[in-house]
């Protein structure tokens, strides 16, 4: 079931974001001070494109520059991408087939705000 949902999640939507946050991530590793937020932008890219069999892990022991990072991108980018994945999920919630991809959507605002110190693993 999920390869189903994945394909259909990257024929509606998942392609078109993953190519938007990896743009992002690339002009944010032009720059050395931001390149862990190019490789955060990078994991969100990779999630975005097949979301559905996979989740998200915290590393309660990722460090102070994690979380200073996390403030950082909160203020900065993160709140503007919770906002549009969950304006993207209620739009998509429209329809019965939308449903899951919006449950999709929404899985990814908690990365979409706290990216550093995250890991995309796996189900199984």
């Amino acid at each position: 079931m999920s390869t189903i949902l994945n394909v259909i999640w990257f024929v509606l939507a998942g392609l078109w974001l993953a190519i938007g946050y990896f743009v992002a991530g690339l002009i944010f590793c032009i720059f050395i001070v931001t390149i862990p937020f190019g490789i955060a932008n990078m994991r969100l890219a990779g999630y975005v494109l097949w979301p559905f069999g996979r989740t998200v892990v915290y590393d309660r022991s990722a460090g102070c520059f994690s979380l200073i990072g996390n403030i950082l991108w909160l203020i900065l980018f993160g709140w503007e991408l919770a906002i549009a994945h969950l304006v993207t999920g209620l739009a998509q919630a429209v329809t019965i087939i939308g449903i899951p991809l919006a449950v999709a959507n929404w899985k990814m605002i908690p990365l979409a705000l706290w990216p550093m110190g995250a890991q995309v693993v796996d189900r199984r």
